[in-house]
């Protein structure tokens, strides 16, 4: 009997066995299926969004079409259109209509912005519509003479700073950036050029702080598209997380990791002191105030020499036309009245109107950021005494009394105890 029962035994082990390992194989084989399936969709999207996004080669047949017609010019067009010394390189576009690449130009390495129509969407079976052309660069006219020209742009700036006595020199400056051929006038297509790049914000305000070596330099421009160096370090704590891993990441995690990447402290101290003195010169500087309204960390980075740079111009506003926008805007309370990330004002409640005097002040709002950045790590002996002045000076509040006595008093003491720490090293 047991010599009989041990064949079925083995057969039905092995007919189990045989079975589980089918089992496994087609298990495996599902997940394979799976990975293929979910991998390919992945790369479907990431190259749908990247297609979408990056339109580099739209962007130079636009403008060259242009240069190549008579209509625009600029020191960069016939590197990019006729010569080819100046391309593209890595895609790094948020918007599929604001085309931003790295780009080398010579012995120049840089960053290459230019302005698109939009992409418009559509639905199968409807007839797809027009995509919206970019500017058309049809200002100044046929006719117009470089004092009239000049004139222009003098308004243009009128409006945008407000009532300045360097308007003019500015206006001088921005002429001779037209030149772009150096053959000391400027013709109506660079003029056409040079005014497309004054309807953004963006670039008037780098040319504004470039002379202090607070932005990076404008290396060159062909109609709307324009070329800065590249700062070799950003955002200011030297780590971007990818996107898709921003929101899974805590935020007390990216922090610690944030520290993880900045440099040794006299260089966060000779970067800081960048940001203080940016604060210092658009505090009533040559060409007004200005307020930064979003003060992240990521839209500063620094030189190979640890020198700030702000590498977002676009967070930056004239207090006139700051001022201007929150007296238009109604309110039923203080939230109601912000521009941009964190620039606010109060409602006045009688009125339902909000007030221009902004609540906090840039250097306030830098304090803030560099709380952190500059405290660890920070000297045992000045630690204490660092922490007391930056808690000072983050308590600031742009409607006091004595505001600007207080703002030049917090700043001056603030640099001088981080130069009074840095000064005998070789960083300062």
């Amino acid at each position: 009997m047991a010599k009989g029962l041990f064949p079925r035994a083995w057969v039905k082990k092995s007919f189990y066995f045989q079975a589980r390992i089918s089992f496994v194989r087609v298990k495996y084989l599902f997940l394979t299926w799976l990975t293929v399936l979910v991998g390919s969709w992945v790369l479907y999207v990431q190259y749908s969004a990247y297609t979408e996004l990056c339109r580099g080669h739209e962007c130079k047949n636009a403008i060259c079409d242009k240069y190549r017609r008579g209509i625009i010019d600029g020191s960069a067009c016939s590197s990019l259109c006729d010569k080819e010394t100046l391309y593209m390189s890595r895609c790094l576009s948020t918007l599929p209509n604001n085309q931003v690449y790295t780009g080398s130009w010579g012995d120049h390495d840089g960053i290459i912005r230019c302005k698109l129509g939009e992409v418009v969407h559509y639905e199968l079976g409807e007839e797809p519509e027009p995509r919206r052309e970019a500017p058309v660069f049809d200002k100044p006219t046929r006719g117009t003479s470089v004092e009239k020209f000049r004139e222009m742009v003098f308004n243009h700036l009128k409006s945008k700073l407000g009532e300045q006595a360097n308007l003019a020199s500015l206006v001088s400056q921005i002429l001779s950036v037209a030149d772009g051929n150096r053959d000391g006038r400027v013709s109506l297509p660079e003029a056409r050029s040079t005014w497309a790049l004054l309807q953004m914000d963006e670039v008037l305000l780098g040319l504004l702080l470039q002379d202090r070596g607070h932005t990076p330099r404008l290396l060159g421009y062909c109609g709307d598209l324009y070329m800065t160096e590249r700062i070799a370090y950003g955002p200011l704590y030297g780590l971007s997380l990818p996107w898709p891993l921003v929101s899974w990441v805590p935020s007390g995690l990216q922090r610690t990791m944030d520290q993880w990447f900045t440099p040794s402290w006299p260089r966060k101290a000779k970067i800081s002191m960048g940001l203080l003195e940016l604060v210092e010169d658009i505090f009533h500087g040559t060409y007004g105030s200005f307020l930064i309204c979003d003060l992240a960390a990521a839209h500063f980075g620094y030189t190979n020499g640890h020198e700030l740079r702000l590498t977002n111009t676009r967070a930056m506003v004239p207090e006139d036309e700051f001022r201007r926008t929150m007296r238009a805007l109604k309110c039923e309370s203080d939230a109601d009245c912000v521009y941009g990330v964190d620039c606010q004002t109060s409602c006045d409640l009688s009125e339902k109107r909000c007030r221009e005097e902004p609540v906090q002040p840039n250097l306030a709002k830098a304090c803030g950021t560099l709380k952190d950045y500059l405290l660890r790590g920070a000297p045992s002996g000045m630690r204490e005494e660092l922490e007391r002045q930056l808690y000072a000076c983050m308590a600031l509040r742009g409607n006091a009394g004595q505001m600007n006595m207080e703002h030049s008093l917090i700043l001056n003491n603030l640099k001088a105890l981080l130069w009074r720490q840095i000064s005998h090293t070789k960083d300062s």
